[in-house]
């Protein structure tokens, strides 16, 4: 069974992650999911989501399949070995403070030690960026990330298919991330030209 690292982060955006866990579990995946207690927040925010049990309890009820889920502070957990092995990690969204941290090695916690693995390993890595304007900081540090072999994938949702709701922006950008990923989906319609003759 094919089997992925998911980590959400405190930017906005948030929803992101979750339609990707989504899409990775009802495929019968096996996702190994990792958020901060700032994501928790976004989450608490931008989705409504409640979280009067425990954090594993709550995201157990609104992400039911095979998953696993890891607090950050859990440095001990699998996804913090290389010999726990993966088809990759996506951190999605991903702040601009992880990013640097991944860039620098720094580790502090499971998702940049989780990241660093990958980067050891040589594992596919993808951070979806969801911040704007961008300073010369974030530039480098993104620039350090696609020098290793990260993917780095804004979340800038494309308008040639014609969107027609936020979902359907939603599912642009997490559907360009399952490309990278090598999984086949039609979460959006691919550009064809019509200045081609038929």
């Amino acid at each position: 069974m094919r089997r992925y690292i998911v980590a959400l982060t405190g930017a906005s955006g948030v929803i992101y992650g979750i339609k990707l866990v989504q899409e990775l579990l009802v495929r019968d995946f096996e996702v190994h999911l990792v958020a901060s207690q700032p994501a928790c927040e976004v989450i608490k925010q931008e989705l409504g989501w409640e979280f009067e049990d425990s954090l594993e309890s709550t995201f157990y009820r609104y992400l039911p399949g095979n998953m696993c889920f890891y607090r950050n502070s859990d440095i001990a957990a699998n996804i913090a070995s290389g010999s726990f092995i993966t088809e990759g990690m996506i951190v999605i969204p991903c702040t601009m403070s992880t990013i640097s941290a991944i860039a620098h090695g720094t580790s502090k916690n499971l998702i940049e030690r989780a990241a660093d693995v990958m980067l050891k390993e040589k594992r596919r890595l993808i951070v979806v960026p969801r911040e704007m304007p961008l300073s010369s900081i974030h530039l480098r540090n993104m620039l350090s990330l696609a020098e290793m072999g990260v993917h780095v994938v804004p979340a800038m949702p494309g308008f040639y298919n014609r969107p027609r709701s936020i979902d359907d922006m939603i599912a642009f950008v997490v559907g360009k991330v399952m490309d990278i990923m090598r999984i086949p989906h039609d979460l959006f319609q691919r550009y064809e030209s019509s200045d081609i003759e038929k």
